[in-house]
């Protein structure tokens, strides 16, 4: 899939599409504080991704799920609200005042104030403008960087990864399916003047990326529409937001194994992405993404082997840790 930006090595933005929601532990919604530092020799991750999970609660659900009010009926209210306060402010680039996220969330402004209260004093959260501004606190960031550390896949990702940034030399990726969205887990970027570039735990809609789209395949047609809001959100010009169209698409990618995808997540920007083998239906991809003017038939034919070849490797390091 697109990574969510294209940029040149001094750092300036060379397209970035429409904001899309972050992840907890991730301030930023979309295009905001997507770029990480480059790092050309891909020492690592990005960055931690905060947790994520099945569409979290209360309704909020994601880049392609609607916002929902605060306690909603099973559950300890108190607990459900705390998580739709850390939802909301991981999908803002900026601090919101109470009263903004008194707003959004519908919560009575007392109890919403003892929560945040609570939260700051716990680190979830940070106050700014003297304290009359909330945003994501240090703590969230710890247990963001936690779920990478334990997570088998993402490690074994590593050298591969490594690997095939070497002999490609253009950026990819590591990204799992979460509800109707893809969420970025491991990159390593070309060493290109003109490069993709996306921070770790940013969270993009499925239908739009071919990191989404490969995985959306591995899956059947109802369970693709039973996925998938009714109304699918354009990225760019270029984004499929009809669904019959997606579905004759996903049929295709079934068919040849991999999926490509041309400016429909960022402008000017091209990704390839390969299922990784071992679950089914699979839940991880990698990707290699490419400014288009560099895709030449011959470049695309080598990514897809190269892919093809590190997805199954991948596959097999995760079957043999277990």
């Amino acid at each position: 899939m697109s990574t969510g930006s294209l940029v040149e090595s001094g750092g300036s933005t060379a397209a970035e599409p429409p904001a899309a929601a972050g992840v907890p532990g991730q301030a930023g919604p979309g295009g905001a504080a997507a770029h990480e530092a480059h790092d050309p020799n891909g020492s690592g991750a990005n960055g931690p991704v905060g947790p994520t999970g099945p569409g979290g609660l209360g309704g909020r659900g994601g880049t392609n799920g609607p916002s929902g009010a605060a306690g909603t009926g099973g559950g300890v209210k108190s607990a459900d609200r705390t998580v739709l306060i850390l939802e909301l402010l991981s999908e803002h680039s900026k601090p919101m005042s109470l009263a903004e996220l008194q707003r959004e969330l519908g919560v009575p402004k007392s109890s919403l104030h003892n929560l945040l209260q609570t939260l700051v004093g716990r680190g979830w959260l940070e106050t700014r403008e003297g304290g009359s501004q909330y945003a994501i606190g240090l703590r969230a960031l710890r247990v963001g960087a936690a779920y990478l550390e334990r997570d088998p896949l993402v490690a074994a990702a590593g050298p591969v990864l490594a690997e095939l940034r070497s002999m490609l030399d253009e950026t990819v990726h590591l990204a799992r399916l979460d509800g109707a969205d893809i969420v970025y887990l491991a990159s390593r970027e070309s060493t290109h003047h003109l490069r993709s570039s996306s921070r770790i735990g940013r969270r993009l809609p499925a239908h739009s990326t071919a990191l989404g789209k490969v995985l959306l395949a591995a899956r059947s047609p109802q369970a693709v529409r039973e996925m998938l809001p009714a109304r699918l959100l354009a990225l760019t010009p270029e984004t499929i937001t009809d669904h019959d169209v997606l579905q004759a698409e996903l049929t295709e990618i079934r068919v040849q194994g991999y999926s490509l995808e041309q400016g429909q997540a960022t402008p000017g920007l091209s990704c390839v992405a390969v299922a990784v083998s071992g679950r089914h239906p699979a839940t991880d991809a990698i990707s290699c993404s490419v400014p288009q003017i560099r895709l030449t038939d011959a470049h695309r034919d080598q990514i897809i082997a190269a892919l093809t070849q590190a997805a199954e490797e991948l596959g097999h390091r995760v079957r043999m840790l277990g």
